[in-house]
């Protein structure tokens, strides 16, 4: 299997062993899932299902970010404690992803659970010379990493601007450089706070996947994913702060799904232009979903409309006529092997299908259950 590497900038051969371990950043559970989050995990589904045909074991852990800043301001305005928020969406979104036949997961880790690995977390990137403390919060030191920006492989000038459009505080005046990020921070009044040794607070965003990530799967992981939008400053930041740590490479292949555009925009919660799979579910099938986002290959970013639907449901309803079969099986798998190219994969078996023969066994690749 032939994939495209985010930090290599180019489609290398993915090397793995019997088990493949796969790290995929999860939702932050203060609104319901929408089409974007269902193309990334999706993309990740379709890869284990193909490692699986493959003969390979995958262990797959898709954290749940429980306590952030955008859950925290959610739960304030509504009124209702942060982690009843995070339960409501989180089942919610559960229930998106089973509906959609996305795989369970290894693990679901949640980051108010594992607020004792993140200290410890910390304590280690402390010892080691690479974080420091100020203005009661500890920060990571990106001058002491000279590997940061290896992962984006960005300049200074576009990571300080990205910093700063995705909450990166560069102007923060505890920081040495601006490119600095925060491990623990005090919390601000009315939010949680759990103790440290470096006084009351809660863990900075990246800090949680690193910990968890490093918990459940060891110190290096085959493959950690996410959206374009978490190359930087959240994956970056997440590579270096675990090689500190640790000493040790933290990630063989960076692979990253593209974003899901409405009118021209970025689907995003800040923006309010989202398209839920909750509502999407209302009138259509979930297997016709899953062919809407099949139809776009993962590296490209594309735009949703209301065309998308009613022609994955005809795909889907050819596909059905069939009946069951092994038509087109082998070029779904050659088309996998190269860099996920379900566009390639689907139009394979709509050839089959075209043709009268049965695809159900090509279908199941893509995650599409025709007969279920």
């Amino acid at each position: 299997m032939n994939l495209y590497d985010t930090a290599r900038q180019e489609v290398v051969s993915f090397e793995v062993g019997p088990v493949v371990t796969m790290y995929t950043c999860g939702i932050t559970p203060y609104d319901a899932t929408h089409i974007g989050h269902a193309a990334v995990f999706c993309t990740y589904d379709i890869l284990q299902r193909r490692l699986r045909d493959l003969g390979h074991e995958t262990l797959c852990v898709r954290n749940i970010t429980d306590v952030d800043d955008p859950l925290l301001a959610k739960a304030a305005e509504l009124g209702v404690h942060y982690l009843d928020l995070a339960a409501a969406e989180t089942a919610r979104f559960q229930a998106d992803m089973e509906a959609l036949n996305v795989l369970p997961c290894f693990s679901e880790p949640r980051a108010t659970g594992a607020i004792a690995d993140i200290r410890g977390f910390i304590g280690m990137v402390l010892d080691r010379g690479n974080a420091y403390q100020a203005g009661g919060a500890v920060y990571f030191d990106v001058a002491t990493h000279p590997r940061f920006g290896e992962v984006s492989r960005l300049d200074e000038a576009t990571m300080l601007a990205y910093a700063k459009e995705r909450g990166g505080n560069i102007e923060d005046p505890n920081k040495r450089h601006p490119l600095d990020f925060v491990l623990w921070q005090p919390s601000g009044e009315g939010e949680p706070a759990w103790e440290s040794l470096w006084g009351p607070g809660r863990p900075g965003w990246h800090i949680e996947c690193s910990a968890l990530a490093l918990r459940d799967l060891g110190t290096t992981i085959d493959l950690h994913g996410g959206g374009t939008d978490l190359i930087f400053p959240h994956h970056e930041c997440e590579s270096a702060q675990s090689e500190a740590a640790t000493g040790e490479p933290f990630v063989r292949h960076w692979m990253h799904v593209g974003m899901v555009r409405l009118n021209g925009e970025k689907m995003s919660k800040s923006l309010g232009n989202l398209v839920f799979v909750s509502d999407l579910l209302k009138t259509w099938e979930p297997q016709a979903i899953r062919l809407a986002l099949a139809a776009h290959h993962y590296r490209t970013s594309w735009d949703w409309n209301d065309t998308l639907m009613p022609v994955a449901a005809a795909r889907l309803d050819a596909w059905q006529a069939v009946g069951p079969g092994l038509a087109a099986l082998d070029e779904v798998r050659a088309a996998l092997d190269d860099d996920l190219d379900t566009p390639a994969a689907v139009a394979a078996i709509d050839a089959a299908a075209a043709s009268g023969h049965g695809v159900s066994e090509a279908a199941a690749l893509l995650g599409v259950a025709l007969f279920s």
